[in-house]
């Protein structure tokens, strides 16, 4: 894998207060991107147990969402790497924001008294009906999972001085991914019905160990994504002094 440069040797090398009223040509287009995935995600995929066979391991469960949602990691290791800890911040209120209008928005539309004529709310319900207590969990695995993630990928760049990019997505990932996991899948379906506990553990553990496996063989798109985003806005965001704090949003 190719190396991250020193940072004292890089001219793209700022701290985060240095990019102030500067013009940012392609960080609102990471925010949308990490806003419409983690939205995606937890619509199509967040309740469904799927299962397939697997050569010498036999029956293999996994949460549908796993096919997805770890791209939302990925951007946010992006985020963070580029833009620094305060704007992946932003990002990650605004996933959160999202996430909760989403959940509101369903419980209006889903609540509403449908037309007499129309045989659909029966499916409507089953698709887009919002159990309560998944939307807590998956509201608090995201936000709990995405900052561990950002700031041990912020905290491990200033350590490695900007090297071994590698190192920082995964390992913020394992860190994340297993906070995010071990809040979730509790909060969610322990003691739901078609969910014993051993079904639960076991879809726990593949769903950590596919989400960094995903993370881990994405990491050249990682690089080329991270490189192509410095050479084009010119910098690589250190966080010398930042405030690490979830509890804000302002830059």
């Amino acid at each position: 894998m190719p190396m991250q440069e020193d940072s004292e040797a890089d001219p793209r090398a700022v701290g985060a207060e240095t990019l102030s009223g500067r013009p940012l040509r392609y960080y609102d287009f990471m925010m949308a991107a990490f806003v419409a995935i983690l939205l995606l995600s937890n619509v199509l995929g967040a309740g469904k147990r799927a299962q397939i066979d697997l050569p010498w391991i036999g029956t293999w469960p996994f949460g549908a969402g796993i096919l997805f949602f770890p791209v939302s990691y990925v951007i946010g290791d992006v985020l963070t790497e580029v833009y620094g800890y305060a704007r992946a911040r932003r990002c990650i209120w605004a996933g959160f924001a999202a996430v909760l209008f989403m959940a509101f928005m369903s419980w209006v539309v889903v609540a509403l008294p449908p037309a007499p004529d129309w045989g659909g709310q029966g499916a409507y319900e089953a698709v887009f009906g919002q159990v309560p207590r998944i939307v807590l969990a998956s509201v608090a695995a995201f936000w709990a999972g995405e900052f561990a993630n950002a700031f041990i990928l912020a905290r491990l760049k200033l350590l490695t001085r900007g090297r071994h990019l590698w190192s920082r997505t995964i390992g913020s990932t394992i860190v994340g991914q297993g906070i995010d996991s071990l809040i979730f899948y509790p909060l969610a379906f322990y003691g739901a019905p078609g969910w014993p506990v051993q079904a639960m553990l076991l879809v726990m553990l593949s769903q950590f160990v596919l989400k960094v496996a995903w993370e881990v063989l994405l990491t050249p798109v990682t690089y080329g994504i991270v490189g192509f985003l410095k050479r084009r806005e010119g910098i690589d965001v250190y966080d010398r002094g930042t405030d690490f704090t979830p509890f804000r949003t302002r830059l």
